[in-house]
């Protein structure tokens, strides 16, 4: 199974419940070619070597609270077909996260 595609983070257990969906619908995206990005909270951050397969490594750049922000990260595939990863903000705090494929409809 691979990582690639848009995730919805349904879990962040070190913050309240209803900070990861302040600003957007928290969510995390990894591409084949490496890129991505992920919003939570009031933390927005491109993605750069995430990669394709059931377990990534990344580095990220971006804001949070409208402050510049990087660090990195990883991700991986769990049993059960739900990721669990972290973001980690350089000199700083680690996110951890959970969260499922996201899978959208739209209307005709």
């Amino acid at each position: 199974m691979s990582l690639v595609g848009r995730w919805r983070i349904v879990e962040m257990p070190d913050y309240v419940e209803d900070y990861p969906d302040m600003a957007e619908p928290a969510h995390i995206l990894f591409e084949a070619n490496g890129s991505g990005e992920f919003a939570f909270g009031c933390v927005t951050g491109e993605i750069f070597g995430g990669g394709d397969g059931n377990h990534v490594a990344f580095s990220w750049q971006g804001n949070d609270e409208m402050d510049e922000a990087q660090g990195d990260g990883w991700a991986e595939i769990q049993p059960d077909g739900s990721i669990v990863g972290q973001i980690c903000f350089h000199n700083g705090d680690e996110a951890d996260f959970i969260a499922r494929r996201w899978t959208s409809s739209t209307a005709c």
